[in-house]
């Protein structure tokens, strides 16, 4: 029988995200550092453009725009710019650090050559009208007292506390969405919650008529079609958008930017559904099931297919995602799956069809022993099979090789 694992052994960490409620005095604040920032990165990208075109026209003088040369940067530019002087230095330090890691990504894509279609672009201006707050602190420059969060510079948050911070946070950021909220999103180091032992397992198979298919019938997730049922409040407001797009280099118009809003707002209401109903469907299974055999399906490729709507509503990428999380936060056994062939093996004998099933085909008839069931809910077993928790022998036949490593 397994044993359950000990609580308090830590996970990792975790990000606490809550909303925020501020005077108009406390925004102000937060929109002036925002603006240094911003400047912060703008320099750092005309930095970066001046070293790149040094580097490609004196081949034997090459320069590095890193870490430390933009910190140079900074406190040079500090010490002669009153205005930037008066921000809190913590922001800066950390946009520079944001830069750093995205630019660091974009340079890594570029040697390894991969598709331009794949690579994470260079880091680009940050204009005012576009480009969303987002400010960084780490644990010296922000403290909770009293509920309320104050940040370096004398800014002081109400945060709306939904539920209670496990730990001590080591650092926060604090940004606005597209609608004009403001949140702060707190970094936690998390402890197992251990969930009592039930001695069930469960394979769980992705789709897209179905979000999953489980071996269990009671665990099974439908599409919840949240983006459909929106969608024609999103016609409505792309039409909106559409007649009053704006001439190149002229600015939006009141109209335009109102559309925008209620446009990202709609976008929001989904996302949070969504988000909503893989998060209770992933609790759910964890609480039921001592182990868990996912299928590691990536979803990008569906977006160049037909069902590329479809698929995007079904929030594969995100529901796989949380019901990970929550399996390492309750100490359950998670083990990915390689999705190759999952389709055309048989659960029961371990037999591969000659061809692949077409779409249209839903039902799995197996040639050599002439078992007959749903494809998803064959797939489903397949991967208990494949991750070595349905016993040897139980369905005739073995699992191929060694469990697959676990997912936490």
């Amino acid at each position: 029988m397994a044993t359950p694992p000990k609580a308090g052994r830590e996970t990792g960490l975790i990000r606490y995200t809550y909303r925020l409620r501020m005077s108009s005095t406390a925004r102000t604040l937060l929109l002036a550092e925002w603006d240094r920032c911003r400047w912060v990165w703008n320099e750092c990208v005309g930095k970066s453009r001046v070293v790149h075109a040094h580097n490609g026209a004196h081949p034997d003088d090459k320069r590095t725009c890193g870490p430390a040369q933009l910190d140079k940067m900074l406190t040079e530019a500090r010490a002669r710019t009153p205005w930037l002087r008066d921000g809190a230095s913590v922001p800066q330090q950390q946009i520079i650090r944001d830069f750093a890691k995205s630019r660091s990504k974009a340079l890594k894509d570029i040697d390894k050559r991969l598709p331009m279609r794949q690579r994470a672009g260079m880091p680009r201006h940050k204009k005012k009208r576009e480009a969303n707050p987002t400010l960084n602190y780490t644990a010296r420059g922000f403290r909770l007292k009293d509920g309320r969060l104050h940040l370096a510079g004398g800014i002081v948050l109400t945060v709306v506390w939904s539920r209670e911070l496990p730990a001590a946070p080591s650092s926060v950021r604090v940004y606005r969405d597209a609608v004009g909220h403001w949140y702060a999103s707190f970094v936690v180091a998390t402890e197992v919650q251990p969930f009592p032992l039930t001695g069930a397992a469960l394979g769980v198979d992705w789709g897209v008529r179905e979000t999953a298919t489980t071996t269990s019938d009671a665990h099974d997730l439908p599409h919840s079609q949240h983006g459909r049922k929106a969608q024609a409040k999103l016609t409505r407001y792309d039409r909106m958008m559409a007649r009053r797009k704006p001439n190149k280099g002229q600015t939006s118009s009141k109209g335009h930017r109102e559309a925008k809003k209620w446009r990202a707002k709609t976008y929001a209401k989904i996302a949070r559904q969504r988000q909503d109903t893989s998060r209770k469907w992933a609790k759910r299974v964890v609480r039921d099931h001592d182990a868990i055999a996912v299928e590691d399906f990536r979803p990008k490729f569906l977006a160049r297919t037909t069902m590329a709507r479809k698929a995007a509503d079904a929030a594969i990428g995100a529901t796989k995602a949380a019901l990970i999380e929550m399996g390492r936060k309750h100490g359950r056994n998670i083990r990915l799956v390689h999705p190759a062939h999952t389709t055309m093996d048989c659960a029961s004998c371990g037999a591969r069809t000659k061809h692949a099933l077409p779409l249209s085909e839903r039902t799995y008839t197996c040639t050599a022993c002439g078992v007959s069931s749903p494809r998803d809910k064959n797939s489903a077993r397949v991967m208990l099979v494949r991750a070595g928790l349905a016993p040897a022998g139980a369905e005739g036949v073995s699992p191929p090789g060694a469990p697959l490593p676990e997912a936490a």
